[in-house]
């Protein structure tokens, strides 16, 4: 998820108690729940270090308990020399819960997105991806915004008139209610549009994977990505239809074998790219100078834009060489 979001979920966490506990659990919530993306460093590196090592060892299991020790003894630290007001402890263990609820949160807010994440890493490189939250969620922006907001504002306006101040629990339960509800519905939603797509048959080929990927805003509507034994199928489902239709959006066949296809899969961006694509889709385009590789994950394709999120190109010689590479985030769909 974005990093707004991971910030408002953990004040959420903290507003609903934890800010009572003991001193710094709001900032120590804060740098937790946003620590993990530290791996945006290796972007520095290149984009193919990027899509290799974004949402690695940092978004695993090992990565978010190492981060969590490090920041809770680098803020207890600090917190021990800075002189106290006149109230709330200093708790070591409730400090560290903190640390742990953040780094916590993150891997499991980014698990419930398409792009998934990898959490039994270095032993495990296999992506987990519970596929119902849209990478930047409106809705769920929206719910935080509003159940931390209002009680704040209530609060300004009680001092002002000299009336009791409200309390901000209730906002923040509100906050993390709201989202667990909305998991729920896109849940329910979800396992329906994936019963939709499985029952179906793609030119006359079953499924061999599919994958039922969320929209904004529109928790019932789905783009569904069906990979058969010659091509992917990209299709637009209604999971509130009784009828179990869907819409086709587009068909996009499998490359035969070729030699340029097979020297651009060898090169470490090909490797890369096969390793993060769920539904890697590949075109093959022949010059005169050469040949222009360009591989794909359907699950990242935009419908409206006509546009391929996630593409790395490769620019091979007659001689099969490696000429150039290039990787794009967003790229507009050859046909």
């Amino acid at each position: 998820m974005d990093n707004l979001t991971h910030t408002l979920t953990a004040v959420a966490i903290s507003q609903s108690g934890l800010n009572r506990k003991t001193r710094f659990a709001t900032l120590t919530l804060i740098l937790a729940a946003n620590a993990p993306d530290i791996d945006l460093l290796t972007g520095l590196k290149g984009s193919v270090a990027y899509l290799q090592y974004h949402r690695g060892i940092s978004h695993s299991l090992i990565g978010i308990t190492v981060l969590a020790i490090t920041l809770w003894g680098l803020i207890y630290w600090m917190a021990r020399k800075v002189q106290p007001k006149p109230g709330l402890p200093l708790s070591g263990r409730w400090l560290l819960l903190a640390a742990f609820l953040g780094t916590g949160s993150h891997l499991l807010l980014d698990f419930t997105n398409a792009y998934g994440v990898r959490p039994f890493l270095p032993f495990s490189g296999r992506w987990y991806a519970w596929d119902i939250m849209f990478i930047i969620d409106p809705l769920l922006l929206a719910l935080l915004i509003v159940g931390l907001a209002v009680p704040w504002l209530l609060r300004l306006v009680s001092e002002e008139v000299g009336a009791r101040r409200p309390r901000l629990v209730p906002g923040a339960v509100f906050c993390l209610g709201a989202m667990v509800a909305l998991w729920g519905i896109r849940d329910f939603s979800h396992r329906r549009a994936l019963s939709i797509v499985d029952s179906r048959t793609y030119s006359g080929e079953d499924p061999q994977q599919f994958s039922a990927l969320p929209v904004v805003v529109n928790p019932f509507t789905w783009m569904g990505v069906v990979e058969t034994a010659t091509a992917f199928h990209v299709v637009r489902v209604n999971a509130l239809d009784a009828n179990g239709q869907v819409e086709e959006v587009g068909t996009f066949e499998k490359p035969q074998p070729s030699a340029a296809l097979a020297a651009a899969m060898k090169t470490r961006a090909g490797k890369v790219m096969l390793n993060f694509a769920r539904f890697p889709w590949v075109q093959v385009d022949e010059s005169e100078e050469g040949y222009r590789v360009s591989l794909c994950d359907l699950r990242f394709y935009n419908d409206s834009a006509r546009s391929r999120s996630f593409t790395r190109e490769v620019e091979l010689d007659k001689s099969f060489q490696t000429r150039s590479q290039t990787f794009y985030f967003a790229a507009p769909l050859r046909k």
